[in-house]
């Protein structure tokens, strides 16, 4: 999957690391000192990765993991005591509103995940804590090592988890009552139990082999008709959203447009030929 042409230059950023190599984005919560805790600069930055990932042709698949012993122990606490400075008003009706469009501010961070075009997959280690939750809820596909653990840890803050959470994680589990334990009681959810109730699809023995199978597992999508996949994740997303009839539809108008390009025909003659096909980005 290689290739001599120049790549893209990632951007540099404070609380994030990206790199492209193989049609394959890495992005790395890059705060190890503190848990990867998702200060205000890491929260701006999510966005700004995946904005960068998905207007990148050359970046196919997009892979989130944590540098240091945790993914992430959420939000981090500073911010919150910071939070009040923020929305400080005379008024406070203004003030409640300022805190709702910054709720609504962290929310847009995270959904900037489930916009990207491109798969992405979260390759968990160590503790996902709070926000990391719902960081991970907005992702296509989750793996984890053995050593990881969930927990919904709003709850033991006093509060409600805002960010997404409450509004994904049932729909990925297909479960209210598992959703609702953890989300009253905050308990750890340990990576054997993750993959029996569907939180995550694999579980690999070490931080290594699961950097490696979920590596593994993107270079196997970035191998695919970029056009399709992008298209996949276009009808997954709306299809969960909305009525089998109303979905139907969508990939009717969709494939209309999109079916009949130069990828179809390149996979069908690798096919015919058993060669490996070679995508456009």
């Amino acid at each position: 999957m290689s290739e001599t042409t120049t790549q893209p230059t990632p951007p540099v950023l404070e609380a994030l690391q990206i790199t492209l190599a193989d049609h394959i984005a890495t992005v790395r919560l890059n705060r190890p000192d503190k848990a990867n805790a998702m200060n205000w600069a890491m929260w701006q930055e999510i966005r700004t990765a995946m904005q960068w990932v998905d207007r990148t042709p050359e970046a196919r698949v997009v892979i989130i993991e944590g540098e240091g012993k945790h993914f992430t122990s959420g939000i981090d606490l500073g911010m919150m005591m910071g939070l009040q400075a923020q929305i400080k008003d005379d008024c406070d009706g203004r003030s409640r509103e300022k805190l709702r469009q910054l709720v609504l501010e962290l929310q847009d961070t995270l959904s900037s995940i489930e916009r990207c075009r491109k798969p992405v997959l979260a390759a968990i280690h160590g503790g996902c804590v709070g926000g990391g939750v719902d960081l991970i809820s907005c992702t296509d596909m989750r793996y984890c090592s053995l050593d990881a653990y969930f927990t919904i840890k709003e709850i033991d803050i006093g509060m409600v988890a805002d960010v997404g959470t409450l509004q994904r994680l049932p729909k990925i589990l297909g479960h209210q009552g598992i959703v609702r334990e953890m989300a009253f009681t905050g308990r750890k959810v340990e990576a054997a139990e993750a993959l029996r109730i569907g939180l995550v699809n694999q579980v690999f023995e070490s931080r290594e082999a699961l950097q490696a199978g979920v590596r593994e597992m993107a270079a196997l999508i970035a191998a695919k008709s970029p056009l399709s996949i992008r298209g996949t994740k276009e009808m997954l997303n709306y299809s969960r959203d909305h009525s089998v009839a109303d979905g139907l539809n969508y990939i009717a108008t969709w494939n209309s447009a999109m079916l009949m390009s130069s990828d179809l025909m390149t996979a069908m003659m690798a096919s015919m030929s058993k060669q490996t096909p070679q995508f456009k980005d």
